[in-house]
């Protein structure tokens, strides 16, 4: 299987379960209507887990432009593969989120809450500070990929170490996660805000482009601050 391949449906697969939760939590009539936070982060951090452990002998599961970045910037895969990747995960974060509001048109067309359907695409801060916000994503992003090297520089038992990142992606969620929602990935956030901005989704409100960089940028820049502190004490 190819890099591009494995990066689509893996990232498809994310987008699918980690926006699906949130669908289920956050619209009406759904069985999971506000079963809250916990529920969130729990299915998130197994919709990371689940697909890494699939497709991760493939392509590394990245599933994530800003670890794809930060892994290139510090030698671990060529610039040459990034644009494959890229490809892959913003495609696949793409169908991910028309798959959701398939599966969920008649909760979308129930809710009338405009910001509840935005935030089962796309995240946002609870309280709107540039600054807080971006640090607060470059802090998780850090995070998540210095913690993700610094599991995987440890021999463990096959599948052990993807089920480990589940489990650093669950205790972000909990920890970092209230201020702006913990986007930490570029194609998580931006490819499914491009699908709340195109799909004919229900009494939709605008899809808050002005805010969308943040979740871009920011894990980039957390991401390569990772790398780079593993690469200088490893």
């Amino acid at each position: 299987m190819s890099i591009f391949m494995a990066e689509l449906i893996g990232t498809m697969l994310l987008i699918l379960l980690g926006d699906g939760v949130v669908a289920n939590v956050a619209l009406k009539n759904s069985k999971g209507s506000n079963s809250g936070w916990i529920v969130i982060t729990t299915g998130w951090a197994l919709a990371v887990a689940i697909p890494a452990l699939m497709f991760g002998t493939y392509s590394g599961a990245h599933f994530n432009p800003a670890l794809t970045v930060a892994l290139a910037a510090i030698g671990s895969i060529p610039w040459s593969v990034v644009p494959e990747y890229f490809a892959g995960e913003f495609l696949g974060g793409f169908l991910g989120a028309v798959l959701v509001f398939i599966m969920y048109y008649d909760q979308f067309a129930a809710t009338e809450d405009k910001a509840s359907k935005l935030g089962v695409f796309a995240t946002g801060p609870m309280t709107r500070n540039t600054a807080i916000n971006f640090i607060a994503e470059v802090i998780g992003t850090f995070a998540l990929v210095f913690g993700i090297l610094l599991l995987g520089a440890n021999k463990m038992a096959p599948g052990l170490n993807t089920l480990c990142v589940g489990g650093l992606i669950f205790v972000i969620g909990l920890s970092l996660g209230g201020p702006t929602g913990y986007a930490i990935n570029p194609a998580r956030d931006l490819s499914p805000r491009i699908a709340h901005a195109i799909l004919p989704i229900p009494d939709k409100g605008d899809s808050d482009w002005g805010y969308a960089w943040i979740p871009v940028v920011a894990p980039i820049v957390g991401g390569l601050i990772g790398a780079f502190l593993y690469q200088a004490i490893i």
